[in-house]
Order: C-alpha cells, then structure tokens, then sequence
C-alpha cells in the first residue's frame, strides 16, 4: 500500500524540475527548495513550459500545479514529507553533506531518494543517522515523461525501504528497476557511457561526424532497442536457435579490436569537434523547439511501446 502522501524535491535544476513536473502530475502536494538566486521564478517558468507536454502525455484527475508550494528554508521544507528526492549537484561532497542534513530534519519514517547518476549510496549515506531509509532513485531526462528510475541500496538500507520506494515510483507511472549490487553508474547509465565513450573515438579519429554517429543509432539499433534491447536484439539475430546459434556464430568477434576500452583524451580539438558538430546539426532551431519535439516523439512512443510489448516485466517490476 502506499503510504506517500507528500514529496519533496530538494534542488530546482533539470531533473529536480522533472521530478516535481511528474508529481505534480500524479496528483502529489509538492514542497520544492533550492538555495539558489531566483530558483523559484525559474522553477515555476519550467513548470508551466513541462506542464503543456504533460497535458499531450495525460495528468491524474485531481492533479494540479496549485500543489506546488516553494519553501527556500531546508528544514521546512522536508519536515513534513514522506518522500525526498534529492537533486545536488554530482559531486560527493555535496551530496554526502546534504543528504546528511536532510536526515537530521526528515520524519524518521521518510525515505530519502538521491537522484544521483553514478554515486554508489552506501558513500552517500555514510553520514547519515538513519542511513537505513537512504537510496538511490535515479530517473532520466525528461522525469516527467521517460518511465525508467533505478532503485539502488547501500549496504545499511532495509529491503522494505527498496520495496517501498518501488510501489510508490510504480503508481506515478514509473518503471522501478531494483539493482541487486550498487556500482557506479549503475546500470543505464554504464551502457550510455559505452556507446558515447565509442562515439567520441570516431568522431576524435575522424571516422565519422556527429550527425553521422547520431544517424548511425537513429535509423539502426535505437529503433530495434526501443522495443526489446540488446540481449533480445541479438536472440533474434541467431534466427531460430536464439542467443544460442548468435553467440556461436559470432561470439569469436568479440575479441577483435572494435572497441575501445578507454575514453579518449577531451582535448580542445575533440571538444571544439563535438560542439560545432552539435551546432551545425540544430543550426536552424532552437533548444526549446528541440525539446518540444523530443516531448512529443516520446508520449507517442511509449503508446507504441504499450501496444508492442505490453506484457514487458523484470522481476516483476518492469
């Protein structure tokens, strides 16, 4: 049952705006606080620009932007919330130090949720009283339409605090995936590093441009993995035998030298590559025009995804 009644989002930038956006949306009373200069007129502007999408993708009946409440002071603004999301910038230093202070304040019965992307949460709760209601959620860009949030203990969490967190990402529409063993970067976001990591080394070593790399995954493997991944990619690849007649026919390349197992030097050269690459790409549109499109591929996607693979799950949970 879940027993989440109130949230609160501590830091205002991108995935913190997601996260409040996508609980807004499910109906919650959201209590907001960033210590930044203008955070909440800045707050509020990309509120009003996510809510437009959010009415395209479908809001919860009852759900309304008038639950959203900014409280500048820290100690306010978690006493009363039965889940914390977490948002600080990625460094472990901050985050140790916060989520550290956010425990001192919280009710001992909230659960504290850092979106970090690749910190391990035994680290980020090693300061903590009550490191036990600590993990790790980490979504993606954009919370408030992208389904995936990543569940992650340190080695002090209880289960239930996992089984918790779970049901409650799970009735805001989520797709909770829980990580047995904690590693940095957890699992997306470690096969999102390979493929750019190879994407700067073409790129670095001439072989091909970004729009070219971009094409390349566009119009190849993204369309076959927005289905069904890599491992069920390649099951279908080896015909009727599956995975088994795949790796037996090309399992011995694996061991040939494609891939780079280290990411090149960002060098100026590389640097300047990649962003005029970028540039040159959108050139005639804007980030937020960008964005709007990304918005309404996706809600149309995730309906296809719905229609092609209904019957998806992990352990139950995806």
């Amino acid at each position: 049952m879940n027993t989440i009644k109130q949230v609160t989002v501590v830091g205002t930038g991108v995935i913190g705006i997601g996260w409040i956006a996508r609980f807004l949306s499910q109906g919650y009373d959201v209590v907001a606080t960033d210590p930044a200069p203008n955070a909440q007129s800045r707050m509020e502007a990309a509120i009003d620009k996510a809510w437009l999408t959010l009415g395209k993708a479908g809001i919860a009946e009852g759900a309304s932007r008038d639950k959203l409440k900014f409280e500048p002071n820290l100690k306010r603004a978690v006493a009363d919330a039965d889940l914390i999301q977490e948002n600080a910038p990625e460094r472990e230093e901050i985050k140790r130090s916060l989520l550290a202070e956010i425990d001192r304040y919280a009710k001992p019965e909230a659960i504290i949720a850092s979106s970090t992307s690749g910190l391990l949460p035994s680290k980020l709760q090693a300061d903590c009283e009550r490191p036990e209601r600590v993990i790790v959620a980490h979504p993606f860009n954009p919370v408030y339409l992208i389904p995936l949030v990543e569940l992650v203990g340190g080695k002090d969490t209880i289960f239930e605090v996992i089984e918790s967190a779970a049901q409650f990402y799970h009735s805001i529409n989520m797709k909770p995936l829980v990580i047995s063993n904690e590693i940095e970067g957890h699992v997306a976001d470690r096969l999102m590093e390979a493929i750019w990591r190879e994407a700067l080394h073409l790129v670095n070593d001439g072989v091909a441009t970004t729009e070219e790399v971009d094409a390349a995954i566009v119009y190849g493997p993204g369309l076959r993995w927005a289905l069904m991944g890599p491992f069920l990619t390649l099951h279908l690849a080896g015909g009727e035998q599956g995975m088994k007649h795949m790796l037996e026919q090309f399992g011995p390349a694996l061991k040939l030298p494609w891939t780079k197992l280290v990411a090149p030097e960002l060098t100026e050269e590389l640097k300047n590559k990649v962003i005029s690459g970028c540039e040159q790409q959108t050139k005639e549109h804007t980030i937020s025009e960008l964005e709007l499109r990304r918005d309404d591929f996706l809600i149309e996607l995730q309906k296809l995804l719905e229609k092609y693979w209904p019957a998806a799950n992990l352990n139950g949970k995806l």
